[in-house]
């Protein structure tokens, strides 16, 4: 085998895996990080104010990817704040209401993922993270099933929220050097 070849059979490789060249500056990536770990904090010390953490999850881990989708493509569509909202707590209702229906843990966790892409296409909340929600209010365990539609409110719309103004917040902050990473993507700033 050639170099030529083996180079031509890592381009093709790369390409089905669909890794990209990053174009995103050292600088940049570094203040995505920052966001990233700012707002995690506040999010878990401000739960943690308002849901004991008596066994009950305080923190929802697709928070987690929220504020990586959030803090790494804050311009994307999957980031806007409908999405982020709306994807997440639609996504714990029909978490919930899968849990409470259907006693099966795999059938409510197929049902419960599926009703959730279902919803985010017709409701235009695409957020990939909420399917995880939804997961963790079938599989999270007896404390979330008990909290019933609770969960929805604490520790979901909660971290939610939270996640949310940390968002707009530090877009504000880091806005005047990084003015492409504004959130939400359509917010004006002078």
């Amino acid at each position: 085998m050639t170099f030529l070849s083996s180079h031509s059979h890592a381009k093709k490789f790369i390409r089905f895996w669909g890794i990209q060249a990053n174009s995103t500056s050292h600088a940049e990536r570094f203040i995505a990080a920052l966001e990233g770990f700012l707002c995690m904090a506040v999010v878990i010390f401000v739960t943690r104010y308002f849901v004991p953490s008596d066994g009950a999850a305080f923190l929802v881990a697709s928070m987690g990817a929220s504020s990586v989708l959030l803090f790494s493509a804050p311009g994307g569509p999957f980031s806007q704040p409908w999405p982020l909202v709306g994807g997440h707590l639609i996504s714990a209702a029909i978490g919930i209401t899968s849990a409470m229906m259907i006693s099966d843990l795999l059938l409510a966790s197929a049902v419960a993922a599926s009703v959730t892409i279902f919803a985010m296409h017709y409701l235009r909340c695409i957020h990939p993270p909420g399917a995880a929600t939804a997961l963790t209010a079938v599989v999270g365990g007896p404390a979330i099933r008990e909290s019933g539609y609770w969960f929805l409110v604490a520790p979901v719309g909660i971290n939610v929220l939270v996640l949310l103004c940390m968002a707009i917040l530090v877009s504000y902050v880091f806005g005047h050097w990084f003015p492409g990473r504004r959130y939400p993507a359509n917010s004006k700033r002078q």
